[in-house]
């Protein structure tokens, strides 16, 4: 498998499998959303786009960065999320990198959203469709994130290898700016857990695939099942 490591400034055409990574935390927030029951994530382009969706469908879950805000239900925090009941419902997220990198790529024929916590059941699915080129979006830091460049390179050495070890790579994250700065309290909206909520290898058996639903871009679980064939503990 060929694999480029790009950030969304450096993205000119359109990949044929495009990996979003956003580690700390839109993707791993999403998973979390998935884990906590939601059906399907909306992610959006604006935070006046979220708004106007939450208008339109008050029943949905509309999630941004940084600390709570009128209008928005819930901020972009694992930590937080995970008390949430999201059982059967929509949630609105938009986010600094993570929703925007999605956004960047969604004409490919196939999008996943990734984070360590869902680094193996990505890796599968990537094993599963055989694919000959694939392009992770390093999606903080314009591309020079160490957090989601160590998760985009364990994902594309598992979708190779299954021996690779994780430890590595999720060293590299938690030395990371990110870790640090959602560790030492600078980044607002965060719960003191989330920097090891977004380091836990592959928390969900789940993959994420964003494709385009009439106008939107949406997310969506897709399980895969474990090597073994038994459902993960």
């Amino acid at each position: 498998m060929d694999a480029r490591f790009l950030g969304i400034a450096d993205l000119v055409d359109v990949p044929p499998v495009a990996v979003v990574v956003d580690v700390m935390r839109a993707c791993t927030v999403a998973a979390w959303a998935f884990g906590q029951g939601a059906e399907k994530i909306v992610l959006a382009g604006s935070l006046d786009e979220a708004l106007a969706l939450k208008a339109r469908h008050p029943d949905w879950v509309a999630l941004k960065d940084g600390p709570p805000a009128p209008g928005f239900d819930a901020v972009n925090s694992p930590g937080l999320l995970r008390s949430v009941d999201l059982g059967g419902r929509t949630v609105v997220q938009k986010t600094t990198a993570g929703t925007v990198g999605a956004l960047a790529v969604q004409e490919a024929p196939l999008v996943l959203c990734a984070g360590f916590v869902v680094a193996e059941a990505t890796a599968q699915f990537l094993r599963t469709r055989e694919s000959d080129s694939v392009t992770f979006v390093v999606t903080g830091e314009d591309g020079q994130a160490e957090e989601d460049l160590a998760c985009a390179q364990y994902i594309a050495r598992r979708t190779t290898g299954a021996g690779t070890d994780a430890a590595e790579y999720v060293h590299r994250a938690a030395g990371s700016r990110a870790a640090s700065e959602l560790a030492d309290g600078v980044r607002r909206g965060a719960h003191p857990d989330d920097v090891a909520l977004c380091l836990e290898v592959d928390r969900f058996p789940f993959a994420m695939v964003a494709a385009t639903e009439g106008s939107l871009m949406v997310l969506r679980p897709h399980p895969v099942p474990s090597p073994t064939g038994k459902d993960p503990a």
